[in-house]
Protein backbone atom coordinates (compact mmCIF):
# COMPACT_ATOMS: atom_id res chain seq x y z
CA UNK A 1 0.00 0.00 0.00
CA UNK A 2 3.01 2.34 0.99
CA UNK A 3 4.15 2.06 -2.98
CA UNK A 4 0.76 2.96 -4.08
CA UNK A 5 0.71 5.98 -2.07
CA UNK A 6 4.21 6.70 -2.99
CA UNK A 7 3.07 6.78 -7.00
CA UNK A 8 0.88 9.04 -6.34
CA UNK A 9 2.55 10.83 -4.14
CA UNK A 10 4.63 11.58 -7.06
CA UNK A 11 2.12 11.97 -9.74
CA UNK A 12 0.97 15.16 -7.47
CA UNK A 13 4.58 16.29 -7.42
CA UNK A 14 4.83 16.39 -11.31
CA UNK A 15 0.79 18.06 -11.58
CA UNK A 16 1.96 21.13 -8.89
CA UNK A 17 5.65 21.19 -9.58
CA UNK A 18 6.34 24.67 -8.37
CA UNK A 19 4.21 23.90 -5.48
CA UNK A 20 6.18 21.38 -4.33
CA UNK A 21 9.28 22.92 -5.11
CA UNK A 22 8.31 25.82 -2.54
CA UNK A 23 7.85 23.64 0.38
CA UNK A 24 10.66 21.62 -0.19
CA UNK A 25 12.77 24.62 -0.49
CA UNK A 26 11.23 26.04 2.65
CA UNK A 27 11.68 23.13 4.95
CA UNK A 28 15.05 22.76 3.71
CA UNK A 29 15.72 26.22 4.51
CA UNK A 30 14.52 25.83 7.93
CA UNK A 31 15.88 22.61 8.52
CA UNK A 32 19.63 23.91 7.55
CA UNK A 33 19.15 27.15 9.74
CA UNK A 34 18.58 24.68 12.22
CA UNK A 35 21.58 22.25 11.75
CA UNK A 36 24.08 25.03 11.48
CA UNK A 37 23.19 26.85 14.31
CA UNK A 38 22.67 23.80 16.95
CA UNK A 39 26.41 22.21 14.87
CA UNK A 40 28.23 25.39 16.80
CA UNK A 41 26.20 25.47 19.74
CA UNK A 42 26.90 21.89 20.04
CA UNK A 43 30.40 22.35 19.85
CA UNK A 44 30.43 25.28 21.73
CA UNK A 45 28.55 23.95 24.79
CA UNK A 46 29.36 20.62 25.36
CA UNK A 47 32.25 19.28 28.03
CA UNK A 48 35.23 17.89 26.46
CA UNK A 49 36.56 15.77 28.48
CA UNK A 50 32.69 14.58 30.37
CA UNK A 51 34.14 11.34 31.75
CA UNK A 52 36.14 12.99 34.04
CA UNK A 53 34.00 15.08 35.14
CA UNK A 54 33.63 14.07 38.93
CA UNK A 55 37.49 14.07 39.19
CA UNK A 56 38.72 17.52 37.87
CA UNK A 57 38.41 20.27 39.65
CA UNK A 58 39.64 24.02 38.78
CA UNK A 59 41.22 25.48 41.67
CA UNK A 60 40.81 29.32 42.21
CA UNK A 61 40.93 31.63 45.27
CA UNK A 62 39.72 35.25 45.78
CA UNK A 63 43.32 37.37 46.51
CA UNK A 64 41.87 40.20 44.85
CA UNK A 65 42.08 43.76 45.65
CA UNK A 66 39.54 44.02 48.59
CA UNK A 67 37.82 47.40 47.07
CA UNK A 68 36.33 45.34 43.99
CA UNK A 69 35.20 42.21 42.88
CA UNK A 70 37.67 40.58 39.91
CA UNK A 71 34.74 40.66 37.64
CA UNK A 72 33.18 43.94 37.82
CA UNK A 73 30.44 43.46 35.38
CA UNK A 74 29.09 39.71 35.78
CA UNK A 75 28.44 37.70 39.07
CA UNK A 76 30.92 38.13 41.81
CA UNK A 77 34.21 35.19 41.47
CA UNK A 78 37.39 34.25 42.57
CA UNK A 79 40.16 35.26 39.53
CA UNK A 80 40.34 32.28 37.00
CA UNK A 81 43.80 32.50 37.11
CA UNK A 82 46.19 32.23 40.37
CA UNK A 83 49.43 33.75 41.71
CA UNK A 84 52.67 31.86 41.97
CA UNK A 85 52.98 31.70 45.36
CA UNK A 86 49.84 30.35 46.17
CA UNK A 87 49.86 27.59 43.47
CA UNK A 88 53.15 25.98 44.27
CA UNK A 89 52.07 26.39 48.06
CA UNK A 90 48.80 24.50 47.26
CA UNK A 91 50.71 21.96 44.67
CA UNK A 92 52.69 21.01 47.73
CA UNK A 93 49.85 18.66 48.85
CA UNK A 94 49.68 15.08 48.80
CA UNK A 95 46.25 15.27 48.21
CA UNK A 96 45.48 15.78 44.48
CA UNK A 97 45.75 12.32 43.25
CA UNK A 98 47.01 14.69 40.08
CA UNK A 99 48.19 18.56 40.22
CA UNK A 100 49.36 20.53 37.17
CA UNK A 101 50.37 24.42 37.10
CA UNK A 102 51.01 25.77 33.75
CA UNK A 103 50.58 28.86 31.88
CA UNK A 104 51.70 29.28 27.99
CA UNK A 105 54.64 30.91 26.80
CA UNK A 106 55.55 32.49 22.43
CA UNK A 107 58.85 30.41 21.55
CA UNK A 108 61.02 29.82 18.39
CA UNK A 109 61.53 26.09 17.41
CA UNK A 110 64.32 24.78 15.07
CA UNK A 111 65.41 21.57 13.68
CA UNK A 112 68.12 20.62 10.81
CA UNK A 113 66.28 21.68 7.62
CA UNK A 114 63.01 23.46 7.98
CA UNK A 115 62.86 27.59 8.47
CA UNK A 116 62.70 28.24 12.65
CA UNK A 117 59.36 28.75 13.75
CA UNK A 118 57.65 30.91 16.12
CA UNK A 119 55.05 28.29 18.07
CA UNK A 120 52.97 28.74 20.99
CA UNK A 121 54.54 26.70 24.54
CA UNK A 122 53.12 25.56 26.97
CA UNK A 123 54.88 25.27 30.51
CA UNK A 124 53.24 22.66 32.41
CA UNK A 125 53.82 20.11 35.10
CA UNK A 126 54.06 16.17 34.15
CA UNK A 127 50.65 15.13 35.62
CA UNK A 128 49.41 17.43 32.35
CA UNK A 129 48.99 14.70 29.53
CA UNK A 130 47.55 11.92 32.12
CA UNK A 131 44.77 14.59 34.21
CA UNK A 132 43.73 15.53 30.90
CA UNK A 133 44.05 12.14 28.83
CA UNK A 134 46.33 13.79 26.29
CA UNK A 135 46.72 10.63 23.21
CA UNK A 136 50.10 9.93 22.38
CA UNK A 137 51.02 9.06 18.88
CA UNK A 138 54.68 8.38 19.60
CA UNK A 139 56.60 8.11 23.07
CA UNK A 140 55.22 9.69 26.11
CA UNK A 141 55.34 12.48 28.98
CA UNK A 142 58.50 13.48 30.35
CA UNK A 143 58.29 11.60 34.22
CA UNK A 144 57.55 13.97 37.46
CA UNK A 145 61.40 13.70 38.54
CA UNK A 146 61.82 15.69 35.16
CA UNK A 147 59.90 18.69 36.82
CA UNK A 148 62.58 19.47 39.05
CA UNK A 149 65.38 20.51 37.83
CA UNK A 150 63.42 21.09 35.01
CA UNK A 151 64.90 18.49 32.07
CA UNK A 152 65.74 19.36 28.49
CA UNK A 153 62.16 17.46 27.60
CA UNK A 154 59.78 18.39 24.69
CA UNK A 155 56.43 17.08 23.54
CA UNK A 156 55.53 18.30 20.03
CA UNK A 157 51.76 18.02 18.76
CA UNK A 158 51.56 15.87 15.60
CA UNK A 159 50.58 18.74 13.41
CA UNK A 160 54.46 20.50 14.38
CA UNK A 161 55.99 16.90 14.22
CA UNK A 162 54.78 16.86 10.55
CA UNK A 163 56.32 20.42 10.02
CA UNK A 164 59.73 19.40 11.60
CA UNK A 165 60.02 15.78 10.71
CA UNK A 166 57.92 15.05 8.00
CA UNK A 167 55.54 13.29 10.29
CA UNK A 168 58.20 10.24 11.14
CA UNK A 169 58.37 9.00 15.06
CA UNK A 170 60.95 11.72 16.45
CA UNK A 171 61.35 10.59 19.84
CA UNK A 172 64.89 10.74 20.84
CA UNK A 173 65.91 13.76 18.25
CA UNK A 174 66.75 17.12 19.21
CA UNK A 175 65.71 20.59 18.23
CA UNK A 176 65.91 23.67 20.19
CA UNK A 177 63.75 25.98 21.67
CA UNK A 178 64.28 29.42 22.43
CA UNK A 179 68.05 28.98 21.46
CA UNK A 180 68.12 26.10 23.98
CA UNK A 181 68.94 22.17 23.15
CA UNK A 182 65.73 20.00 24.06
CA UNK A 183 65.35 16.39 23.80
CA UNK A 184 61.84 14.70 22.31
CA UNK A 185 60.04 12.64 24.43
CA UNK A 186 56.60 12.47 22.81
CA UNK A 187 54.33 13.68 19.84
CA UNK A 188 50.67 13.50 20.58
CA UNK A 189 48.14 12.57 18.66
CA UNK A 190 45.32 14.62 17.27
CA UNK A 191 43.73 16.42 20.18
CA UNK A 192 41.56 19.30 20.02
CA UNK A 193 39.18 19.58 23.55
CA UNK A 194 36.71 22.29 22.45
CA UNK A 195 35.98 24.32 24.29
CA UNK A 196 39.61 24.53 25.42
CA UNK A 197 38.49 24.01 29.10
CA UNK A 198 42.14 24.05 30.79
CA UNK A 199 42.77 27.26 29.29
CA UNK A 200 40.10 29.98 28.17
CA UNK A 201 43.51 32.55 27.81
CA UNK A 202 42.91 34.27 24.56
CA UNK A 203 39.26 32.20 23.75
CA UNK A 204 37.92 29.57 24.39
CA UNK A 205 38.10 27.82 21.48
CA UNK A 206 41.82 28.28 20.44
CA UNK A 207 43.49 25.23 18.73
CA UNK A 208 46.25 22.97 21.21
CA UNK A 209 49.32 24.79 22.32
CA UNK A 210 52.23 23.30 19.54
CA UNK A 211 54.85 22.19 22.67
CA UNK A 212 54.79 21.38 26.05
CA UNK A 213 58.40 21.59 28.07
CA UNK A 214 58.34 21.28 32.14
CA UNK A 215 57.09 24.17 34.14
CA UNK A 216 60.13 25.24 36.43
CA UNK A 217 61.94 26.27 33.14
CA UNK A 218 59.53 29.48 33.26
CA UNK A 219 61.10 30.87 36.24
CA UNK A 220 64.76 29.17 34.95
CA UNK A 221 64.64 31.18 31.96
CA UNK A 222 62.83 34.12 33.31
CA UNK A 223 59.61 33.71 30.47
CA UNK A 224 56.76 35.90 30.68
CA UNK A 225 53.71 34.66 30.26
CA UNK A 226 51.81 35.14 26.58
CA UNK A 227 48.15 34.91 27.93
CA UNK A 228 46.43 37.18 30.43
CA UNK A 229 48.43 38.77 33.56
CA UNK A 230 46.56 40.66 35.67
CA UNK A 231 47.44 42.81 38.69
CA UNK A 232 45.73 44.76 40.81
CA UNK A 233 48.09 46.49 43.22
CA UNK A 234 51.02 48.88 42.98
CA UNK A 235 53.95 46.39 42.98
CA UNK A 236 58.03 46.65 42.46
CA UNK A 237 58.26 43.62 39.93
CA UNK A 238 61.69 44.60 38.02
CA UNK A 239 62.99 41.21 38.51
CA UNK A 240 61.78 37.83 38.41
CA UNK A 241 62.10 36.96 42.01
CA UNK A 242 59.82 40.18 42.56
CA UNK A 243 57.13 38.93 39.85
CA UNK A 244 56.99 35.44 41.09
CA UNK A 245 56.14 36.52 44.84
CA UNK A 246 53.53 39.30 43.55
CA UNK A 247 50.09 39.08 43.94
CA UNK A 248 49.63 39.27 39.99
CA UNK A 249 47.91 36.19 38.68
CA UNK A 250 49.03 34.18 35.51
CA UNK A 251 48.67 30.13 35.90
CA UNK A 252 46.03 27.93 35.61
CA UNK A 253 45.73 25.80 38.52
CA UNK A 254 44.02 22.39 38.24
CA UNK A 255 43.91 19.35 40.42
CA UNK A 256 42.25 15.55 40.05
CA UNK A 257 40.61 14.08 43.37
CA UNK A 258 39.57 10.88 42.97
CA UNK A 259 36.84 10.75 45.74
CA UNK A 260 34.25 13.38 47.70
CA UNK A 261 36.35 12.20 50.37
CA UNK A 262 39.56 13.42 48.43
CA UNK A 263 37.48 16.76 47.44
CA UNK A 264 36.89 17.60 50.96
CA UNK A 265 40.27 17.11 52.43
CA UNK A 266 41.30 19.56 49.29
CA UNK A 267 39.00 22.28 50.08
CA UNK A 268 39.93 21.74 54.01
CA UNK A 269 43.32 22.23 52.76
CA UNK A 270 42.10 25.72 50.78
CA UNK A 271 40.73 27.30 53.54
CA UNK A 272 43.38 26.67 56.45
CA UNK A 273 45.85 28.61 53.62
CA UNK A 274 43.44 31.63 53.23
CA UNK A 275 43.12 31.62 56.95
CA UNK A 276 46.80 31.44 57.43
CA UNK A 277 47.30 34.55 54.45
CA UNK A 278 44.58 36.36 55.50
CA UNK A 279 46.18 36.46 59.23
CA UNK A 280 48.99 37.94 57.41
CA UNK A 281 47.17 40.72 55.43
CA UNK A 282 46.26 38.93 52.08
CA UNK A 283 43.14 37.85 51.13
CA UNK A 284 40.90 40.56 52.67
CA UNK A 285 37.95 39.75 50.37
CA UNK A 286 35.34 37.39 51.84
CA UNK A 287 36.88 33.90 51.79
CA UNK A 288 35.83 32.34 48.43
CA UNK A 289 37.77 29.21 47.74
CA UNK A 290 36.94 27.18 45.06
CA UNK A 291 37.35 23.32 43.43
CA UNK A 292 35.14 23.59 40.38
CA UNK A 293 34.49 20.57 38.00
CA UNK A 294 34.58 21.15 33.95
CA UNK A 295 30.82 21.23 33.57
CA UNK A 296 30.44 24.14 36.57
CA UNK A 297 33.83 25.83 35.08
CA UNK A 298 32.35 26.56 31.56
CA UNK A 299 29.28 28.06 33.05
CA UNK A 300 30.68 30.02 35.65
CA UNK A 301 33.28 31.56 32.83
CA UNK A 302 30.30 31.66 30.62
CA UNK A 303 31.97 29.84 27.73
CA UNK A 304 28.64 29.89 26.27
CA UNK A 305 26.58 33.19 27.01
CA UNK A 306 23.10 33.91 26.47
CA UNK A 307 23.62 35.53 22.67
CA UNK A 308 23.99 32.10 21.47
CA UNK A 309 20.81 30.65 22.98
CA UNK A 310 19.07 33.53 21.79
CA UNK A 311 20.45 32.43 17.97
CA UNK A 312 19.36 28.82 18.78
CA UNK A 313 15.71 30.49 19.62
CA UNK A 314 15.78 32.62 16.23
CA UNK A 315 16.82 29.63 14.56
CA UNK A 316 13.78 27.75 15.37
CA UNK A 317 11.29 30.24 15.12
CA UNK A 318 12.95 30.72 11.71
CA UNK A 319 11.93 26.46 11.11
CA UNK A 320 8.14 27.67 12.43
CA UNK A 321 7.21 30.39 10.37
CA UNK A 322 9.10 28.15 7.28
CA UNK A 323 6.82 24.90 8.67
CA UNK A 324 3.91 27.43 8.55
CA UNK A 325 4.27 28.55 4.71
CA UNK A 326 4.56 24.41 4.10
CA UNK A 327 1.21 24.10 6.32
CA UNK A 328 -0.58 26.72 3.86
CA UNK A 329 1.10 25.56 0.68
CA UNK A 330 0.18 21.98 1.41
CA UNK A 331 -3.79 22.97 2.58
CA UNK A 332 -3.77 24.77 -0.81
CA UNK A 333 -2.20 22.02 -2.94
CA UNK A 334 -4.37 19.10 -1.34
CA UNK A 335 -7.37 21.24 -1.82
CA UNK A 336 -6.80 21.97 -5.65
CA UNK A 337 -6.91 17.79 -5.66
CA UNK A 338 -9.71 18.05 -3.60
CA UNK A 339 -11.96 16.39 -7.21
CA UNK A 340 -9.77 13.65 -7.06
CA UNK A 341 -10.06 13.22 -3.44
CA UNK A 342 -13.47 12.83 -4.05
CA UNK A 343 -13.58 10.36 -6.39
CA UNK A 344 -11.37 8.05 -4.47
CA UNK A 345 -13.75 8.30 -1.67
CA UNK A 346 -16.69 7.68 -4.00
CA UNK A 347 -14.82 4.17 -4.67
CA UNK A 348 -14.72 3.30 -1.55
CA UNK A 349 -11.38 4.65 0.16
CA UNK A 350 -12.04 5.37 4.34
CA UNK A 351 -10.89 9.02 5.76
CA UNK A 352 -8.02 6.94 7.39
CA UNK A 353 -6.81 5.62 3.91
CA UNK A 354 -7.18 9.04 2.35
CA UNK A 355 -4.97 10.69 5.11
CA UNK A 356 -2.18 8.04 4.77
CA UNK A 357 -2.16 9.14 1.50
CA UNK A 358 -1.12 12.78 2.32
CA UNK A 359 0.62 12.05 5.00
CA UNK A 360 2.59 9.93 2.99
CA UNK A 361 3.21 12.69 0.46
CA UNK A 362 4.14 15.40 3.25
CA UNK A 363 6.57 12.94 4.83
CA UNK A 364 8.20 12.65 0.83
CA UNK A 365 8.15 16.32 0.52
CA UNK A 366 9.73 16.39 4.20
CA UNK A 367 12.28 13.97 3.27
CA UNK A 368 13.54 16.06 0.37
CA UNK A 369 13.34 19.14 2.10
CA UNK A 370 15.84 17.33 4.77
CA UNK A 371 17.87 16.08 2.41
CA UNK A 372 18.25 19.21 0.35
CA UNK A 373 18.51 21.12 4.27
CA UNK A 374 21.89 18.65 4.88
CA UNK A 375 23.17 19.52 1.97
CA UNK A 376 22.62 23.60 2.53
CA UNK A 377 24.05 23.01 6.34
CA UNK A 378 27.27 21.43 5.12
CA UNK A 379 27.74 24.50 2.50
CA UNK A 380 26.86 27.12 4.66
CA UNK A 381 29.20 25.43 7.59
CA UNK A 382 31.89 24.81 4.80
CA UNK A 383 31.54 28.88 4.17
CA UNK A 384 31.64 29.93 7.70
CA UNK A 385 34.59 27.98 8.38
CA UNK A 386 36.39 29.77 5.14
CA UNK A 387 35.46 32.89 6.15
CA UNK A 388 36.79 31.86 9.65
CA UNK A 389 40.17 30.86 8.56
CA UNK A 390 40.77 33.80 6.22
CA UNK A 391 40.53 36.22 9.08
CA UNK A 392 42.31 34.19 11.63
CA UNK A 393 45.54 33.94 8.93
CA UNK A 394 48.78 32.30 10.62
CA UNK A 395 47.58 30.51 13.51
CA UNK A 396 43.79 29.92 13.28
CA UNK A 397 41.76 31.18 16.11
CA UNK A 398 39.55 28.19 16.63
CA UNK A 399 35.89 28.99 16.06
CA UNK A 400 36.33 28.00 12.29
CA UNK A 401 36.61 24.39 14.24
CA UNK A 402 33.65 24.88 15.48
CA UNK A 403 31.68 24.29 12.32
CA UNK A 404 32.92 21.25 11.60
CA UNK A 405 29.71 18.87 9.96
CA UNK A 406 29.52 15.39 12.08
CA UNK A 407 26.99 13.11 13.21
CA UNK A 408 25.41 15.21 15.23
CA UNK A 409 24.47 17.23 12.07
CA UNK A 410 22.97 14.52 10.80
CA UNK A 411 20.90 13.77 14.39
CA UNK A 412 19.37 16.95 14.37
CA UNK A 413 18.60 16.42 10.53
CA UNK A 414 16.29 13.37 11.09
CA UNK A 415 14.89 14.71 14.14
CA UNK A 416 13.97 17.93 12.50
CA UNK A 417 12.82 16.24 9.49
CA UNK A 418 10.33 13.65 11.89
CA UNK A 419 9.32 16.89 13.45
CA UNK A 420 8.78 18.94 10.24
CA UNK A 421 6.44 16.21 8.91
CA UNK A 422 4.44 15.89 11.78
CA UNK A 423 3.93 20.01 12.29
CA UNK A 424 3.52 20.64 8.63
CA UNK A 425 1.28 17.40 7.39
CA UNK A 426 -1.12 16.14 10.43
CA UNK A 427 -4.02 19.24 9.72
CA UNK A 428 -3.64 19.53 5.81
CA UNK A 429 -3.82 15.47 5.73
CA UNK A 430 -6.68 15.32 8.45
CA UNK A 431 -8.49 18.39 6.75
CA UNK A 432 -8.61 16.98 3.19
CA UNK A 433 -9.77 13.43 4.63
CA UNK A 434 -12.72 15.20 6.04
CA UNK A 435 -14.16 17.10 2.95
CA UNK A 436 -17.90 15.48 1.90
CA UNK A 437 -16.97 13.94 -1.88
CA UNK A 438 -20.41 14.54 -3.08
CA UNK A 439 -19.86 18.57 -3.79
CA UNK A 440 -16.35 18.16 -5.64
CA UNK A 441 -18.18 14.65 -7.87
CA UNK A 442 -21.36 17.39 -8.72
CA UNK A 443 -19.02 19.79 -10.09
CA UNK A 444 -17.16 17.22 -12.42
Amino acid sequence: MFGYYARLALKSFRRNLGLTTLMVLAVALGIAVCIMTLTVYHAMSGNPIWWKNDRLYAVTMDSWDPNQQYNRTGPSAPPPQMTYKDATYLLNSSIPERKVKMYTVDGVISAAGPAPQRISTRLTTADFFAMFDVPFLYGAGWPAAADSPPQPSIVLTREMNEKLFGGVNSVGRTLRWNDHEFRIVGVLNDWFPRPRFFDLNGGSFQRPDDAYIPFAWGPELQLQSSGNTDCWKPEKVDTTEEFLGSDCIWLQVWVELPDAAARERMQTFMDAYWAEQHRAGRFQRPRDNRLTNVAQWLRVQQVVDNDNRVLVGLAFAFLAVCLINTVGLLLAKFLNAAPITGVRRALGASRRQIFVQHLVEVAMVSALGALLGLLLAILGLAAVHHMYSAAHLGRPGGYQELTHFDAVGVLWAIVLAIAATLAAGLYPAWRVGRLPPAAYLKSQ
